[in-house]
């Protein structure tokens, strides 16, 4: 008892700590905002005009306004599932329906995620239908939102129920060590995945065709061609459908690799733009970013796996977090649920370390979009993106060193002069 109550105390002080971290973070980026709001950064005058700006600073507003509700509803969804006892209520009526085993445990997660997503949908709503639609960007109708709702927990079952059998029976039949197996089994999951993504996922909620503007063909390609990088091929995806947000990616693996741009963005930017940006992305490819990245998460995913099966075995973990362990059949599905409730509690603190990380590949990917196409292209295709994305040119620096994956445009463009 006393080890749970302990361990009780170190979870309520880390989710006392990361909603007074994420408050004081959302408060100083609304403030920062909106002391900037009717003055175009100097370096900005010429390029940007005065209602892009403040359009730029409503919209990150309104997000951030929007932000704060889900920092109060994730705290109380937490404290509902643990220390209120609806995860422990969940699993005993579950127990009841069906009894122990694996069914009673794939039913439990079954529907603790249909009552998260249930929970979650109003805000999705909020910010699809709300903040979105308000400043333009939203294209999705209601019939479209719902559809993709659907498709999302058919592919989410499809992959996850399998995924979660897997683990579970390895965490009942591989002994003291069925973290291990049970990681490079998901290292492996998550390979096929990347690789399978293109071709069978992504076209259930979008259209591809390929890229049909010919002399833009023969740009994208002779510039794949030097710096050495093969696609199975280049694609216009149909973003406009639901948003009016641009972007350009690369996915996939090994040769099933594609290259994809949102329609979006090719009506936006000028072809040696276009060109730019892929160079942009080709340069994360050059400085083998994904690499790393993919490597780093699986580091991670090593040590949660290693702390998930020593956590499992402790009765405090359960108790502690307000769910009783059953005496009869197994906790397995109760320790997956707790661990990731409770992990994003600590996990939070590494977020400035991951951001500054991902910051510094997206300077080293535009140094090599510079060396591959004219700077001047970069730059003025990532000032139209700024613009038309209504992404503030005024960050709170606090709020950048947790948050920002990409330099704020100040910065990333300065280094482009």
């Amino acid at each position: 008892m006393p080890q749970s109550l302990a361990f009780t105390a170190v979870v309520v002080s880390a989710l006392v700590l990361n909603v007074f971290l994420k408050l004081w973070l959302n408060g100083r980026q609304v403030r920062h905002v909106a002391r900037h709001r009717d003055a175009v950064p100097a370096p900005f005058v010429d390029q940007i005009d005065a209602a892009a700006h403040q359009k730029a600073a409503d919209y990150t507003q309104a997000r951030l306004r929007l932000g704060l509700i889900d920092v109060a509803l994730s705290a109380a969804v937490f404290l509902g599932w643990t220390l209120l006892g609806g995860l422990d209520a969940l699993n005993r009526a579950v127990d009841s329906a069906v009894g122990p085993g694996m069914t009673q445990q794939l039913t439990l997660l079954a529907c603790f995620m249909l009552v998260n997503l249930l929970i979650e949908l109003p805000l999705d709503a909020a910010s699809t239908f709300g903040v979105e639609q308000r400043f333009g960007f939203n294209k999705t109708t209601l019939q479209l939102w719902v559809a993709d709702g659907l498709r999302s927990a058919l592919v989410l079952s499809l992959i996850g129920i399998p995924l979660a059998w897997v683990i579970l029976w390895l965490m009942g039949v591989a002994g003291a060590l069925w973290w291990l197996w049970a990681w490079g089994f998901w290292v492996v999951f998550n390979l096929v995945l990347m690789w399978v993504y293109p071709t069978w996922i992504a076209p259930v909620f979008n259209r591809f065709q390929p890229l049909s503007d010919e002399s833009l063909r023969e740009r994208v390609t002779a510039l794949m061609a030097r710096c050495g990088f093969s696609a199975k091929g280049l694609f216009v995806m149909d973003g406009s459908r639901r948003s009016a947000h641009g972007n350009a990616y690369f996915t996939g693996l090994g040769r099933a690799k594609r290259v994809v741009f949102y329609d979006t963005l090719l009506e936006k930017l000028k072809p040696e733009e276009v060109e730019a940006v892929l160079a942009h992305e080709l340069g994360h490819f050059h400085h083998r970013h994904v690499l790393k990245r993919m490597l780093g998460l699986f580091g991670l995913s090593l040590l949660a796996f290693a702390a998930l099966g020593w956590l499992s075995q402790q009765p405090w973990f359960y108790i502690g977090l307000g769910v009783r362990p059953q005496l009869e059949g197994p906790n397995d599905a109760l320790a997956l649920l707790l661990f990731l409730l409770v992990g994003p509690m600590f996990t939070f603190l590494l977020a400035p370390m991951m951001a500054a990380s991902s910051r510094r590949h997206e300077f080293e990917a535009d140094a090599y979009a510079c060396a591959q196409t004219r700077a001047a292209d970069l730059r003025s295709a990532l000032l139209r993106l700024h613009e038309d994305n209504a992404s503030t040119l005024t960050p709170d620096p606090w709020y950048v060193r947790f948050y920002y994956s990409h330099p704020p445009a100040l910065q990333r463009l300065e280094r482009l002069n």
